[in-house]
Protein backbone atom coordinates (compact mmCIF):
# COMPACT_ATOMS: atom_id res chain seq x y z
CA UNK A 1 0.00 0.00 0.00
CA UNK A 2 1.40 4.01 -0.93
CA UNK A 3 1.54 6.49 1.46
CA UNK A 4 -0.59 9.53 0.93
CA UNK A 5 2.50 11.40 1.27
CA UNK A 6 4.39 9.46 -1.91
CA UNK A 7 0.92 9.14 -4.11
CA UNK A 8 1.11 12.90 -3.64
CA UNK A 9 4.70 13.51 -4.65
CA UNK A 10 3.45 11.17 -7.62
CA UNK A 11 0.65 13.25 -8.93
CA UNK A 12 2.91 16.43 -8.51
CA UNK A 13 5.54 14.85 -10.45
CA UNK A 14 3.15 13.81 -13.16
CA UNK A 15 1.69 17.42 -13.00
CA UNK A 16 5.13 18.83 -13.62
CA UNK A 17 6.55 16.78 -16.68
CA UNK A 18 3.00 17.43 -18.23
CA UNK A 19 4.03 21.14 -18.21
CA UNK A 20 2.27 22.25 -14.99
CA UNK A 21 5.00 24.57 -13.17
CA UNK A 22 3.22 25.22 -10.31
CA UNK A 23 3.47 21.66 -9.67
CA UNK A 24 7.24 22.04 -8.72
CA UNK A 25 6.44 24.83 -6.47
CA UNK A 26 3.71 22.59 -4.44
CA UNK A 27 6.68 19.98 -4.19
CA UNK A 28 9.46 22.16 -3.16
CA UNK A 29 6.84 23.27 -0.45
CA UNK A 30 6.86 19.89 0.81
CA UNK A 31 10.44 18.94 0.70
CA UNK A 32 12.35 22.35 1.04
CA UNK A 33 11.89 22.24 4.92
CA UNK A 34 13.30 18.11 4.78
CA UNK A 35 16.01 18.82 2.37
CA UNK A 36 17.03 21.44 4.84
CA UNK A 37 17.15 19.62 7.75
CA UNK A 38 18.94 16.58 6.51
CA UNK A 39 21.76 19.12 4.72
CA UNK A 40 21.87 20.40 8.30
CA UNK A 41 22.94 17.51 9.63
CA UNK A 42 25.65 16.66 8.26
CA UNK A 43 27.11 20.36 7.84
CA UNK A 44 26.04 21.87 11.22
CA UNK A 45 25.10 25.23 9.65
CA UNK A 46 21.99 26.33 8.48
CA UNK A 47 23.03 28.83 5.63
CA UNK A 48 25.62 26.48 4.23
CA UNK A 49 22.64 23.95 4.71
CA UNK A 50 20.10 25.87 2.92
CA UNK A 51 22.94 26.35 0.19
CA UNK A 52 23.25 22.10 -0.40
CA UNK A 53 19.37 22.12 -0.65
CA UNK A 54 19.28 24.77 -3.00
CA UNK A 55 21.67 23.10 -5.37
CA UNK A 56 20.08 19.72 -4.60
CA UNK A 57 16.58 21.04 -5.75
CA UNK A 58 18.78 22.42 -8.84
CA UNK A 59 19.73 18.68 -10.19
CA UNK A 60 16.11 17.47 -8.84
CA UNK A 61 14.79 19.85 -11.41
CA UNK A 62 17.66 18.71 -14.34
CA UNK A 63 16.39 15.52 -14.10
CA UNK A 64 12.92 14.99 -12.88
CA UNK A 65 11.64 14.17 -15.98
CA UNK A 66 13.22 11.10 -15.86
CA UNK A 67 11.74 10.04 -12.66
CA UNK A 68 9.54 7.33 -13.57
CA UNK A 69 8.19 5.88 -9.67
CA UNK A 70 7.59 9.20 -8.37
CA UNK A 71 6.53 7.13 -5.27
CA UNK A 72 9.82 7.36 -4.78
CA UNK A 73 10.75 11.15 -4.97
CA UNK A 74 11.48 11.45 -1.06
CA UNK A 75 14.14 9.41 -0.68
CA UNK A 76 15.95 9.93 -4.02
CA UNK A 77 15.67 13.64 -3.28
CA UNK A 78 17.17 12.95 0.12
CA UNK A 79 20.02 10.72 -0.93
CA UNK A 80 20.99 13.81 -3.65
CA UNK A 81 21.09 16.17 -0.73
CA UNK A 82 23.20 13.54 1.37
CA UNK A 83 25.59 13.08 -1.09
CA UNK A 84 25.68 16.81 -2.17
CA UNK A 85 26.65 17.67 1.55
CA UNK A 86 29.32 15.15 2.00
CA UNK A 87 30.79 16.57 -0.97
CA UNK A 88 30.78 19.83 0.20
CA UNK A 89 32.56 18.24 3.61
CA UNK A 90 35.18 16.56 1.48
CA UNK A 91 35.76 20.33 -0.48
CA UNK A 92 35.99 22.16 2.70
CA UNK A 93 38.30 19.52 4.32
CA UNK A 94 40.78 19.88 1.42
CA UNK A 95 40.14 23.76 1.27
CA UNK A 96 40.43 24.04 4.58
CA UNK A 97 44.11 22.14 4.77
CA UNK A 98 44.84 23.87 1.73
CA UNK A 99 44.27 27.29 3.27
CA UNK A 100 45.77 26.19 7.01
CA UNK A 101 49.19 25.37 5.15
CA UNK A 102 48.79 29.10 3.43
CA UNK A 103 47.86 30.75 6.63
CA UNK A 104 50.97 29.23 8.26
CA UNK A 105 53.30 30.16 5.66
CA UNK A 106 51.95 33.76 5.29
CA UNK A 107 52.49 33.98 9.03
CA UNK A 108 55.74 32.62 9.28
CA UNK A 109 56.50 35.30 6.26
CA UNK A 110 54.92 38.72 7.80
CA UNK A 111 56.21 37.59 11.28
CA UNK A 112 59.18 40.16 11.76
CA UNK A 113 56.78 43.04 10.15
CA UNK A 114 54.28 42.30 12.78
CA UNK A 115 57.00 42.46 15.60
CA UNK A 116 56.97 46.45 15.31
CA UNK A 117 54.59 47.73 17.58
CA UNK A 118 52.91 46.39 20.71
CA UNK A 119 49.53 46.63 19.54
CA UNK A 120 49.72 45.41 16.29
CA UNK A 121 51.88 42.18 18.70
CA UNK A 122 48.50 41.88 20.90
CA UNK A 123 46.14 42.00 18.01
CA UNK A 124 48.00 38.99 16.50
CA UNK A 125 47.91 37.47 19.39
CA UNK A 126 44.26 37.51 20.45
CA UNK A 127 43.70 36.89 16.28
CA UNK A 128 45.03 33.41 16.95
CA UNK A 129 43.40 32.39 19.74
CA UNK A 130 39.91 32.46 17.09
CA UNK A 131 38.83 29.71 15.39
CA UNK A 132 41.10 29.17 11.94
CA UNK A 133 38.21 29.67 10.04
CA UNK A 134 37.53 33.04 11.75
CA UNK A 135 41.45 33.46 11.48
CA UNK A 136 41.18 32.88 7.77
CA UNK A 137 38.42 35.09 7.29
CA UNK A 138 39.59 37.93 9.19
CA UNK A 139 42.74 37.80 7.19
CA UNK A 140 41.27 37.91 3.63
CA UNK A 141 39.60 40.93 4.64
CA UNK A 142 41.38 42.93 6.98
CA UNK A 143 44.92 41.63 5.40
CA UNK A 144 44.47 40.71 2.27
CA UNK A 145 41.98 43.34 1.05
CA UNK A 146 39.60 40.87 -0.52
CA UNK A 147 35.28 41.95 -0.40
CA UNK A 148 33.28 39.34 0.93
CA UNK A 149 31.91 38.52 -2.55
CA UNK A 150 35.86 37.83 -3.42
CA UNK A 151 36.17 35.43 0.06
CA UNK A 152 33.04 34.12 -0.67
CA UNK A 153 34.08 32.57 -3.83
CA UNK A 154 37.62 31.66 -3.14
CA UNK A 155 36.23 29.80 0.06
CA UNK A 156 33.30 28.37 -1.63
CA UNK A 157 30.60 29.65 0.33
CA UNK A 158 27.63 32.28 -0.13
CA UNK A 159 28.37 35.58 0.43
CA UNK A 160 26.25 35.59 3.53
CA UNK A 161 28.45 33.16 5.39
CA UNK A 162 31.05 34.67 4.52
CA UNK A 163 28.99 38.09 6.24
CA UNK A 164 28.37 35.94 9.07
CA UNK A 165 31.33 34.89 10.42
CA UNK A 166 33.62 37.78 9.47
CA UNK A 167 30.46 39.44 11.53
CA UNK A 168 31.33 36.41 14.65
CA UNK A 169 34.66 36.74 14.52
CA UNK A 170 34.98 40.35 14.70
CA UNK A 171 32.67 40.33 17.81
CA UNK A 172 34.56 37.65 19.40
CA UNK A 173 38.00 39.76 19.13
CA UNK A 174 35.86 42.90 20.33
CA UNK A 175 35.19 40.87 23.84
CA UNK A 176 38.69 39.37 23.91
CA UNK A 177 40.75 42.55 23.70
CA UNK A 178 37.93 43.99 26.03
CA UNK A 179 39.10 41.12 28.20
CA UNK A 180 42.55 41.53 28.05
CA UNK A 181 42.64 45.36 28.50
CA UNK A 182 40.30 45.24 31.20
CA UNK A 183 41.95 45.18 34.81
CA UNK A 184 39.59 45.48 37.85
CA UNK A 185 40.62 48.64 39.81
CA UNK A 186 42.69 48.26 42.93
CA UNK A 187 40.78 49.35 45.92
CA UNK A 188 42.11 50.97 49.14
CA UNK A 189 41.04 49.65 51.95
Amino acid sequence: MQKPNNIEDSWLIVQYQNGHKKALTLLVKRWHAKFCKRAFYYVKDAAIAKDIAQDSWQVIIDKISEIEDGNKFGSWGLAIVSRKSIDWLRKEKKDFENLKVYFEEENQISEPILKNTEIIQKLRKTIETLSLQQQIIIRLFYTEGYNLQEIAEQLNLSKGTVKSRLFYAREKLKLKLKYRNYEPSKSKS
